[in-house]
């Protein structure tokens, strides 16, 4: 295994990434704000879930084809970019005033939330040029740990501290939703503002040119 000292950079390192407010932690927060804190939790764990997708494609190298084929790099993003302006656009048109249940929509909206943040997170190209980059940065070539060993378990330790920064978000938007919860509009509002949320976040990431 690598040395402590390389372990502990790693965790604080990792840490300040993590809990910097970034795209993932307010897409739970969007998704909480718009179908109810059942919907953000699962859409925190589809975050989670989708990826180890990219942890393992760190371990496996493959990250290095959004170098090697730019096209590729580009047509990801933007496929995520749009299924995020689209899922922002259907929480805007989704349902009526007064059809919102702030404390959860179910068993459907769960599995609906999990199943587009997993989709999300796959489409997002960022990520695995993310753990690309800053997993080697702590990988001991010399450890007795084989080097993709090392890939998984850093990789499986940064996307646990990730996701329990979306938690966080997630919680935080559910207390929000918890004092406004009585209000018609006010729900109709975080709808809304859950939606808005994705379609920036979508356009920022279409924009980005890298």
């Amino acid at each position: 295994m690598p040395s402590a000292d390389l372990i502990l950079a790693f965790l604080a390192t990792a840490a300040i990434f993590a809990f910097i407010p970034g795209p993932a932690m307010l897409y739970a927060a969007a998704q909480t704000m718009a179908r109810g804190r059942r919907s953000g939790f699962m859409a925190a764990l589809g975050i989670h879930i989708g990826g180890y997708v990219h942890v393992v494609a760190a371990a496996a190298g493959l990250s290095f084809l959004f170098h090697a084929v730019p096209w590729l790099y580009t047509a990801v993003k933007l496929a995520g970019a749009a299924y995020l302006v689209w899922l922002g656009i259907s929480m805007f048109r989704g349902r009526k005033q007064g059809d919102f249940d702030p404390s959860g929509m179910g068993q459907k909206s769960g599995r609906r939330a999990f199943v587009e943040s997993v989709a999300v997170e796959v489409l997002n190209p960022k990520t695995a040029i993310f753990f690309m980059a800053f997993l080697p940065q702590f990988i001991d070539a010399s450890a007795t740990f084989p080097v993709w060993a090392q890939f998984l378990i850093f990789g499986i330790l940064v996307n646990t501290m990730f996701t329990v920064a979306d938690i966080v978000g997630v919680v935080l938007a559910g207390l929000l939703i918890g004092r406004l919860q009585r209000s018609s509009r006010a729900q109709r509002l975080m709808r809304r503002a859950g939606g808005a949320v994705l379609v920036g976040l979508g356009v920022h990431v279409a924009l980005q040119r890298s």
